[in-house]
């Protein structure tokens, strides 16, 4: 039996009436083998009416029905695509890009100057001056204002040299002949400069030369020229773009979308889905290209996707990949003012970093910020590590270790819905260790949050949860949400309701004391409750804190 095979997934049913058996008895037959299985099974009855009854019956035994073969496959196509994505979202990326912070002084002051000239596209060297501040690697470049500047600068690179056009009128400075290669002395720098203007003025004549862009040559002969940019789209707002670069980018089709911010998962998807992949990988004798490189390179254009709202498309083609690493040899920007109180434009909302900050506690440094998706292994580390006791304490039942798909969800959060800080302290290896976490889920409202809380054993008594939940309060309390709530399971020795009073004592001193609403002494009657579901809201109406521990009480 097919549903029985172990090397089936799946089953598609199909039907044609025929004059010996009806229809309808064929369905009353298979049906609950259909509804038995473990496995999908769809069904494609063919002949219109002859074969309604059979519909029918699949329809009432819950067994999806298409009319034809091709609706079926495309029904079974989105069954895969769905397992598929769901099976990236339970992926635990690598961390990667940690330690890498651009220079988004620079970057600024750039842009914002540019826009102050009245500019709409960046020149070649400011381009290559954003990507090196995000850390791409880019050829040495110079501008020059004239055809004697020009060979100053190549004298200066070194030669061989390319020259380039530069024209706010000309975007694809192929199209005019305004890029010149492998030019080898000042002579063959002044003819191209001439050739280049006599072109542009027979192709373009409203185009105004405003210079040229000298650069080094790159010696890459075995390497792929790929496409990374970002677009604007009207609904979902800034969208990345991937692929098969050069000269002939808008006729290839082997290109890849996806929304930012993008993590090592879903930079690794694109490329996959780009079909370049078998390229990438190296053939007949060729090495594999850098793919880790390639990927970092991916996840800073979506930071720049992310953090730049000044860009409203960017071309970086070709960017060069090998197994030496990535190298964009050229790249083309264009900007948009941004308007007074624009909100974001992304369609999901990125890692919000301006909520870390460092602290001093026990002597030591910690990290408190928001988790990434890229802490799923670190996340993984830290409930291995933890005593039974905090584990029940945490999840309200007894587990030693969280589901590989629990992980995913906890690390990679939707930041409009939820939060999650984490602390992170020197580890012994060199690399930070988690040793703290505090969360909160919101309601669809954005009314109450629910919040939970885990100190790693070593941590604890040491005043980091008071620190973390007080960073969870303020964050809400700006978020506008109206209420949070935490509960602790009775019953567990040391932390039953004497336990639960002295731990909230000092929560709920440091939540007074923080917003000056009232003093320590006016949480007294908290202590006098007879439950141990806890709720803490941060209600400033009248002037005053509220916390009430179940049944109403305050």
């Amino acid at each position: 039996m097919l549903l029985a095979a172990p090397d089936v997934d799946a089953v598609l049913f199909m039907h044609a009436p025929t004059a010996i058996v009806p229809s309808s008895e064929i369905a009353l037959a298979c049906l609950p083998m259909m509804q038995e299985s473990t496995k999908p099974v769809l069904t494609c009855w063919l002949g219109g009416a002859a074969v309604a009854a059979a519909r029918q019956s699949s329809a009432g035994a819950g067994i999806a029905s298409y009319s034809t073969p091709e609706r079926a496959v495309a029904a079974w196509l989105q069954l895969l695509s769905h397992a598929r994505n769901q099976e990236a979202l339970q992926q635990l990326p690598a961390a990667t890009l940690e330690d890498f912070t651009p220079d988004r002084a620079q970057v600024q002051a750039l842009l914002e100057q540019a826009l102050h000239d009245g500019r709409e596209w960046l020149d070649g060297a400011s381009a290559q001056a954003l990507l090196r501040a995000y850390g791409i690697p880019t050829v040495e470049t110079a501008t020059a204002h004239d055809v004697e500047e020009a060979v100053a600068a190549a004298s200066q690179i070194g030669y061989p040299v390319a020259l380039k056009i530069v024209s706010p009128q000309i975007i694809h400075k192929s199209d005019v002949g305004g890029v010149a290669l492998g030019l080898a002395s000042a002579e063959a720098v002044r003819a191209a400069a001439v050739k280049m203007s006599e072109q542009v003025t027979r192709l373009q004549p409203q185009a105004v030369v405003l210079g040229y862009i000298v650069q080094a040559m790159a010696q890459r002969p075995g390497a792929q020229e790929l496409i990374v940019g970002i677009a604007t789209d009207a609904v979902f707002g800034p969208v990345l773009l991937f692929g098969e670069g050069g000269t002939a980018v808008e006729l290839r089709k082997d290109h890849a979308v996806a929304l930012p911010p993008l993590n090592t998962s879903l930079a690794r998807d694109m490329v996959a889905r780009s079909r370049l992949g078998p390229l990438l990988a190296g053939y007949r004798g060729r090495p594999a290209a850098d793919e880790q490189a390639l990927l970092a390179t991916l996840l800073k254009v979506s930071q720049m996707a992310c953090e730049l709202p000044w860009l409203a498309e960017l071309d970086i083609n070709p960017l060069l990949v090998d197994e030496r690493g990535v190298l964009a040899l050229d790249a083309r920007i264009k900007l948009r003012p941004v308007p007074a109180g624009e909100g974001s434009r992304l369609a999901i909302r990125p890692y919000p970093s301006a909520l870390e900050e460092r602290v001093q506690l026990a002597g030591r440094e910690l990290l408190l910020r928001p988790i990434r998706p890229e802490d799923g292994q670190r996340l993984m580390g830290f409930y291995a590590k933890a005593s039974p006791a905090d584990m029940r304490l945490r999840f309200f039942m007894a587990r030693r270790e969280v589901p590989h798909s629990e992980l995913a969800r906890y690390s990679q959060i939707d930041y409009d819905r939820e939060m999650t800080f984490i602390a992170l302290a020197p580890g012994e290896s060199g690399g930070q260790a988690m040793v703290a976490e505090v969360r909160a889920v919101c309601d669809p409202d954005n009314l109450q949050a629910e919040f939970a809380i885990q100190v790693a054993s070593g941590w604890q008594g040491k005043g980091l949860g008071r620190l973390l939940l007080d960073k969870l309060i303020r964050y809400l309390r700006r978020a506008r949400h109206g209420r949070s709530r935490g509960a602790m399971p009775a019953g567990q020795q040391g932390h039953g309701r004497a336990g639960a009073a002295c731990w909230f004592r000092g929560f709920c001193r440091a939540l007074a004391g923080h917003h000056g609403t009232a003093p320590a002494s006016s949480l007294k009657p908290f202590f006098q409750l007879r439950s141990n579901h806890v709720q803490i809201s941060p209600d400033s109406r009248a002037g005053r804190r509220q916390c009430y521990f179940g049944n109403g009480a305050r």
